[in-house]
């Protein structure tokens, strides 16, 4: 009784924020919808500051952070995403694959159309999905889709088990973030419990263990590549980085950037082992018909999805006003032309020689990417901030608490977005980011 009573007195503060989050993660796991905007952003204002306070008095208690971590995903087992549709496709072609069909040259749309129900609970997961998605062909990398599939491997063949299914692996992946996180941070010399900037941040909670986002996956390679980077482990790292890449496509615009720190000679080779690997990873769904079909659907988020947008917002209405229509088209081609002169001017303008050095510029690239994006998802920002926990840079973890403003388009029925609310989401985080460009200087010191 004695020691329980010590313990209580000891932790009474940091097990009643836990006790609250918890309470406040199963209210927004289990009852909350995206279109109630107040207790959206009341709930998620609350884990913010819980999250801050947690991480901020516990910092050398790294056992008691890693429990609340996993208690705080658990929470979300048997939950139903309710700010993301994305999971009813991720189903879909998990069970596509299992029925022996290549998801990559079918939209649910064409099958519904006629009738058909090639897999079970079409109807279900084809209304779930929305129209947006159901009318075009996938875009998600083979390596994510092995990852459908073993989810709808779970027993009882229902949404909500491939939903638990599709939430082991990301919460598998996020400990293995933790795992090699930690490591990576001590070779660096940097406080290891930065790690839970990104483990415990509610966004990252929410928005991969709840709605399930894979970018949880995809940075968990990409954390590991970067650990076997700094042990000159570049072959092995190449391995992990293509694993990256075949969750995500994102972490090809990093790829430059190993020109500094490998040299020519070793980056040329980390670039073909990176396409052996991704190549051997899509040969089993290769066809004419599915060229045609990815190159077209990654196509499509540049020239005609937008969300959440900054500078594009600006440059559609000066489009807007020059040729009375809006010219999607000729803008995010002209912002992929200068997110690619960027990323050439930093890989070789700029000296990435250690690895610190490379997550600074892997940061601006990124930055650079979404500033001029014509569509910037929530989640998307979760690379930023894992990227941010082993520099000074602390604007990706406020973008982390402010974009929850994106989601307040949904609180209307045509799902319209409020420019000024947009403005102000990025007004904040563009401030943010200039003083700290301006003022602040990043962690790159000796260590390769």
């Amino acid at each position: 009784m004695f020691i329980n009573t010590t313990f209580l007195k000891l932790y009474k503060i940091p097990i009643l924020f836990s006790i609250s989050s918890m309470l406040f993660y199963f209210s927004f796991a289990y009852n909350l919808q995206r279109t109630d905007s107040i207790k959206l952003i009341t709930l998620y204002v609350a884990l913010f500051y819980l999250f801050y306070k947690l991480v901020q008095t516990n910092k050398s208690n790294l056992k008691f952070l890693t429990a609340i971590a996993f208690i705080f995903r658990a929470v979300f087992i048997f939950a139903i995403p309710n700010l993301s549709q994305d999971f009813y496709r991720f189903i879909w072609d998990g069970r596509m694959i299992l029925e022996g069909m290549n998801p990559y040259l079918f939209t649910p749309e064409s099958f519904i159309l006629k009738g058909e129900i090639p897999i079970n609970q079409a109807q279900e997961l084809y209304k779930g999905m929305g129209s947006l998605s159901a009318g075009h062909y996938t875009n998600y990398p083979p390596l994510n889709q092995l990852c459908f599939v073993l989810a709808n491997l779970f027993p009882w063949q229902s949404i909500l088990s491939s939903v638990i299914g599709l939430r082991l692996i990301i919460i598998a992946a996020d400990f293995g973030t933790l795992y090699f996180g930690k490591k990576l941070l001590e070779k660096l010399q940097l406080p290891t419990y930065h790690i839970f900037w990104y483990l415990l941040n509610p966004f990252i909670i929410i928005e991969l263990t709840g709605n399930l986002h894979f970018e949880g996956v995809m940075i968990f390679f990409l954390v590991w590549s970067m650990y076997l980077l700094f042990l000159n482990k570049w072959k092995l790292a190449a391995v992990a980085f293509a694993c990256s890449v075949s969750i995500k496509l994102i972490p090809l615009i990093f790829l430059p950037l190993l020109f500094n720190k490998l040299g020519w000679k070793k980056s040329l080779l980390f670039y073909v082992l990176v396409g052996m690997v991704t190549v051997l990873f899509f040969i089993p769904f290769y066809s004419q018909q599915f060229i045609t079909n990815y190159s077209e659907t990654v196509g499509l988020w540049f020239q005609n999805f937008e969300f959440n947008a900054s500078l594009y917002y600006i440059a559609r209405e000066i489009g807007f006003v020059i040729s009375g229509y809006n010219q999607i088209a000729i803008i995010g081609t002209f912002s992929a032309i200068m997110v690619f002169v960027f990323v050439i001017l930093l890989s070789f303008f700029r000296k990435n020689n250690t690895l610190l050095q490379l997550i600074t510029a892997m940061i601006f690239v990124l930055s650079f990417y979404y500033f001029t994006a014509t569509t910037v998802h929530p989640w998307y920002i979760a690379t930023l901030l894992i990227l941010s926990i082993f520099t000074n840079y602390k604007f990706p973890m406020v973008w982390s608490l402010v974009i929850i403003l994106s989601y307040l388009a949904y609180n209307n029925v045509n799902n319209s977005e409020n420019l000024w609310i947009i403005g102000l989401e990025y007004i904040i985080v563009y401030s943010v980011f200039l003083y700290e460009i301006l003022r602040k200087k990043p962690i790159e010191n000796k260590f390769s």
